[in-house]
């Protein structure tokens, strides 16, 4: 199991937990915390004994954007994990969720500060859960920067555009109530709960074929985008293979037998 200096790596039965641990500066992005995102992905996607992934935060803060001046080389820590992104330079952006999906479900545990680059990774997330006095943001343009994490593309396809682009343009805070308000989380529960709510939901997917929830997940995001004469050509394509594996004979048994189904890897 991994993890580095920045980012903590543990399991919870079958779910592996992420937390982004540098609370003294409100988890803002490190080049450890990159390095170790990455490699937490590559982890869960490598390892079928994982089913789902929550990501978190340390101290009370989910995170607080890009640490600009530990990028820079401004002799912040991690300066030993520096010739991995040298040698992958798309690093930063495969641990931000901009240019990778883990094939399991990745839930974010939200806590506090979710701002800038934190409300960027939130929206390469697939659930997500926030603690009352959880605040989000895009505050790029304010500081007359762009947020180039993927949010221009991503949040007028996760929530209307219309608030998309106000929280775009505007760089304000939103309260939690507020985000799921215009569907930006889907729970908001008291603060200090949003680990075990996240939890809670990582066993019930845990729960359910693995096989069918990787196809689920995958069958969803590469047919957003397409027509509907399409987007069910593709779904079929992808779906009907499920109904031969050993995960769905399984789920029939079981269903006929009135038990829980004991899922494992054909």
């Amino acid at each position: 199991m991994g993890g580095t200096e920045h980012l903590t790596v543990r399991r919870e039965g079958a779910t592996l937990v992420l937390t982004l641990n540098r609370p003294e500066a409100k988890n803002a992005l490190s080049i450890s915390m990159l390095v170790g995102l990455y490699d937490g992905w590559i982890e869960a996607d490598e390892d079928d004994g994982i089913r789902s992934i929550v990501l978190t935060g340390a101290g009370g803060a989910f995170c607080a954007g890009m640490d600009l001046k530990a990028l820079a080389g401004q002799g912040m820590a991690g300066e030993h994990l520096r010739d991995r992104l040298k040698a992958d330079p798309d690093l930063h952006w495969k641990a931000m969720l901009r240019h990778h999906r883990p094939r399991k479900p990745v839930i974010a545990a939200v806590e506090g500060h979710c701002v800038a680059g934190g409300t960027e990774i939130l929206q390469g997330t697939d659930i997500r859960v926030a603690g009352e006095s959880a605040t989000f943001g895009l505050f790029e343009v304010k500081r007359g920067l762009f947020p180039i994490g993927g949010s221009t593309v991503r949040l007028q396809r996760q929530i209307p555009r219309t608030h998309a682009l106000e929280m775009l343009l505007t760089g304000r805070p939103y309260s939690a109530r507020e985000a799921a308000g215009i569907g930006l989380v889907g729970h908001v529960v008291p603060d200090g709960g949003a680990l075990d709510k996240a939890l809670e939901i990582a066993e019930q997917i845990n729960a359910c074929g693995p096989l069918a929830v990787e196809a689920v997940k995958a069958s969803v995001y590469e047919t957003a985008e397409l027509t509907e004469t399409d987007g069910l050509a593709a779904e079929l394509k992808r779906g009907w293979p499920i109904f031969d594996t050993a995960d769905a004979k399984e789920g029939a048994r079981a269903f006929a037998e009135k038990r829980v189904p004991d899922y494992k890897r054909a």
